[in-house]
């Protein structure tokens, strides 16, 4: 059995391990603990993270809109972190969801896909809620247009081969795909058949496809 020390340890170990930024805040989205993903992202000191909105600690474009920073201008009426954590807390229940997150990186925008993930919880009776900020911007390649022959339907990868589109998505993103019959394609299908066996003599509704 582990002692308290022991289990603080390995907790904070498990906290630092992830891989997702992730946030310890309360209900004004202040932080009150990160993890070291997070802290890698930030790239400053404790003293600046903690207590702070995150969205003046995320360098968000709208905390700079008004002087009273993060939550408080009118964009931020649709900021989904903010309602992610403020859904969490009124229906204390997980709350999932994906946004675009843009950033002010040395004067540049810089734009992070994200899954948002806000659970909340209570330490040491005070209501608190664990955000998740996951990095999808791989996976939102998928939204960017893709070459596709308008004739064969064949899709061009980033190394300008040609591939089936099932092939390209098992090489991309390892996904298989299963087939059938849309209604439309299925009518369509039954109504050739259905032809073939009128010509060959056979009764139209005769047999399966």
């Amino acid at each position: 059995m582990m002692n308290e020390t022991e289990t603080h340890d390995m907790l904070r170990a498990v906290f630092d391990v992830l891989p997702s930024m992730v946030f310890v805040v309360d209900e004004d989205v202040k932080i009150q603990e990160y993890n070291a993903a997070a802290a890698e992202l930030l790239v400053a000191g404790r003293t600046t993270i903690l207590k702070q909105r995150a969205g003046d600690i995320l360098h968000c474009v709208h905390s700079h809109d008004v002087p009273e920073g993060c939550g408080r201008a009118p964009s931020c009426k649709d900021c989904i972190i903010r309602n992610s954590v403020g859904e969490a807390f009124r229906g204390n229940r997980v709350v999932r969801l994906r946004t675009k997150l843009v950033r002010d990186r040395d004067g540049d925008r810089v734009v992070m896909y994200t899954l948002i993930t806000a659970s909340p919880f209570l330490f040491q009776g005070k209501p608190h809620a664990l955000l998740v900020i996951e990095d999808i911007s791989e996976i939102a390649e998928l939204h960017r247009l893709i070459p596709i022959c308008s004739v064969c339907r064949k899709v061009r990868d980033d190394k300008e081969s040609w591939m089936q589109v099932e092939a390209y998505f098992k090489n991309s993103w390892d996904v298989d795909f299963t087939h059938g019959f849309c209604p439309d394609c299925l009518k369509i299908e039954m109504d050739r058949i259905a032809r073939i066996k009128a010509e060959r003599g056979a009764p139209a509704g005769s047999g399966t496809p």
